[in-house]
């Protein structure tokens, strides 16, 4: 098995489907987002506004290129914007398989409507700014995703039990 690499826009469950990919297959989780903010000594918030988005992103880059030489699988579940970079989606497409989690705007905001740690969601925190942003992201989305599983309606536990039926079918090919 390679490593099983999470995209999505946030709020799409790729940290809590992780949790459960990674005890489904026994192997190692790295939330990228808090490997981030435990290195900066700070939130992704505070980063944006203290330091630039351009600086996450290097890092961001550094933290991905190093997961994807690591010698045993991993389940990584991604930032949301790691795919804005296509650098980055080939470091991705190389080391592993990525699963593109969606949602509808109305599910996001619902699940997110309480979040106040999203820098880029400021000012956006709505169906329709989710949805404006979505639409610019989803082509990002779409380039990158081996596979791509709705989350809609699904608990974390369904959706993580879909993604090992595709990984097992993608192994034996």
């Amino acid at each position: 098995m390679k490593n099983i690499y999470l995209t999505g826009f946030m709020g799409t469950g790729k940290s809590t489907v992780a949790q459960e990919l990674s005890k489904l297959f026994q192997v190692s989780l790295i939330d990228m987002d808090k490997a981030l903010t435990k290195q900066f000594g700070m939130t992704i918030s505070k980063v944006f506004e203290e330091q630039g988005e351009g600086v996450f992103r290097r890092a961001e880059k550094e933290l991905l290129t190093t997961l994807s030489k690591n010698e045993q699988p991993l389940i990584v579940s991604c930032g949301g914007g790691v795919v804005k970079d296509p650098e980055n989606i080939g470091i991705m497409k190389s080391s592993g398989t990525v699963f593109l989690l969606t949602a509808s705007p109305e599910t996001l905001f619902e699940r997110l409507k309480n979040d106040n740690e999203r820098p880029l969601l400021q000012g956006r925190l709505s169906v329709e700014g989710i949805s404006e942003m979505l639409l610019l992201r989803s082509a990002m989305y779409e380039r990158a995703a081996d596979r791509v599983i709705e989350t809609d309606g699904l608990t974390p536990e369904k959706i993580a039990r879909r993604i090992a039926i595709d990984v097992r079918d993608i192994t034996m090919l």
